[in-house]
Order: C-alpha cells, then sequence, then structure tokens
C-alpha cells in the first residue's frame, strides 16, 4: 500500500493539511510536494481556512537531500521553480493558512512555514537554514519571503554559521506570530482558524492578495491600492451587516473576542 505522505481532514470551515512522513522527519521529497500541491487545492476548495502541520516528531526537516545527489544545474533550477509554484498556491491562494509548528522547522520546512499566513510554534520548535552549512542554497522561496520575515540579515547570519533560532526568539525577530507551550500549536492554530473563518471574503481578499502587493509599490501606489480595497471591502453587503451589529452593540467590540 503507498505511502499517503499528506493527509486530509476537513473540521467544520477548517482544512487540517498533515505532512505525513514521520519516518524521514517530514522531509520534503518530490511525491511528498506533489501530495501537498493536491492536498492544498482540495482544501481551498472546501474550506475557508487551512492549518499545515507535521505528523509525528517534528513539522519538517526540509528538502529530502538523497534525491538530490545527481542533478545536473538545469534540473535544480527546475525542481527550485516547482517549490516556488507549489508554495505560491499556499502564499497567493484564496484561503489563509496556518503552519502549526513543533520540533524542527528547518529549510524547506521552514520555507512551507513561510508560505503561510500566520505561524504558530510550540516553545520547543525551532528554526534553522542549514543549506549554507550543506554547501548549497535555498531554493524553496526563502531569500526572499523568510528574508522579509526576518530581514536579509539575520538570514545572512543564519546561512552563514548554521544558527538556529528557538521559538521565543523566532518570534522577536517576527517569524512567529504566536508562540504556546509543548503540545499545544495545534489546539491554539484551531482558534485561530476558526475566527479566520469567520472573516469577511472580501476583507479576506484584500488581506492576502493586496497587502503583500502593496509592499512591493511606492507610497503612493500603495496609498492608492488601499483606497480601492477599503471601498470594495466596505460598501459589501457582509461589511454592512457586520457594521450594523456593531453600532447595534450586537458585536464585540476590539479585544473582547
Amino acid at each position: 500500500m503507498p505511502e499517503q505522505l499528506v493527509s486530509l481532514e476537513i473540521r467544520d470551515d477548517v482544512a487540517w493539511i498533515g505532512l505525513d512522513r514521520p519516518q524521514k522527519r517530514n522531509a520534503i521529497s518530490d511525491a511528498l510536494l506533489a501530495a501537498l500541491d493536491a492536498r492544498v487545492e482540495q482544501a481551498q476548495a472546501a474550506a475557508r481556512a487551512l492549518v499545515v502541520f507535521g505528523h509525528g516528531p517534528c513539522f519538517s526537516a526540509g528538502l529530502d537531500l538523497s534525491e538530490h545527489k545527481a542533478r545536473e544545474p538545469a534540473e535544480v533550477f527546475q525542481h527550485s521553480r516547482g517549490w516556488h509554484r507549489v508554495f505560491r498556491r499556499i502564499r497567493t491562494g484564496p484561503v489563509p493558512a496556518i503552519a502549526a509548528v513543533h520540533g524542527a522547522c528547518v529549510g524547506g520546512g521552514l520555507e512551507l512555514a513561510a508560505a503561510c499566513h500566520i505561524r504558530v510554534a510550540e516553545e520547543g520548535a525551532f528554526f534553522a537554514l542549514p543549506e549554507g552549512t550543506r554547501g548549497i542554497f535555498v531554493g524553496g522561496g526563502a531569500s526572499v519571503h523568510v528574508a522579509r520575515l526576518l530581514g536579509a540579515a539575520r538570514m545572512t547570519d543564519m546561512m552563514l554559521t548554521g544558527r538556529a533560532l528557538d521559538a521565543a526568539a523566532a518570534e522577536r525577530a517576527g517569524l512567529v506570530t504566536y508562540v504556546t507551550p509543548g503540545g499545544q500549536a495545534q489546539a491554539k492554530a484551531a482558534e485561530v482558524a476558526a475566527k479566520v473563518a469567520r472573516m469577511a471574503p472580501l476583507t479576506v481578499m484584500g488581506v492576502l492578495q493586496a497587502l503583500p502587493r502593496i509592499q512591493d509599490m511606492s507610497e503612493e501606489d500603495g496609498l492608492f491600492v488601499e483606497s480601492m480595497m477599503a471601498a470594495l471591502a466596505q460598501t459589501g453587503r457582509d461589511a454592512q451587516e457586520r457594521l450594523a451589529a456593531f453600532l447595534e452593540k450586537r458585536a464585540p467590540k476590539a479585544g473582547e473576542g
């Protein structure tokens, strides 16, 4: 019977996507990457939020190096672009993605977590980019997306020295959004995902599609797009109903729920 590699479970409006190669510490092989792509596509069609996690001892130990012993430069290039396509589906898709991290989240595993919009980590989790110490370079988007979260200087240090960040340091650096006690990352991810799944669709579209693009624009262009997105979202039926509920004191105030 073939390995499952990536599990998928839908609970209410939340899809749970699990890397399921625990005997290899969820190392990302070509087959696992293809399975992940298929599961993400299914999840985005069926849910309003998704959580990515790892079965077994860790989130993911990264790229399966056993598949890369004799690849030519052109093959490595195309392989890297394949990772970009899969992670772009997560990052730019219509459904907010939350990474629930425990144990090792290194190399390609960190690139996967960075493709998600929110990251929850247990206290014992750690984050690293060991490619530099192995004589290779990142290929799953870290030079753009991890560097934007951590800053290029901190990523430079991690790649040149092999330094790992624990969950607390990752939170201080802006890589991790929430830190939980051991064994509670999935519970916190479930709580966050439930809130995300209740968000107005036009607001979600603005956060996932407009906000990342605004970061790459000039100030004036970014503010223009912000105004356009505000006009679209705030005149929608969902927004009108939610604003009425707030004004009529039927909805919680900021910080209350």
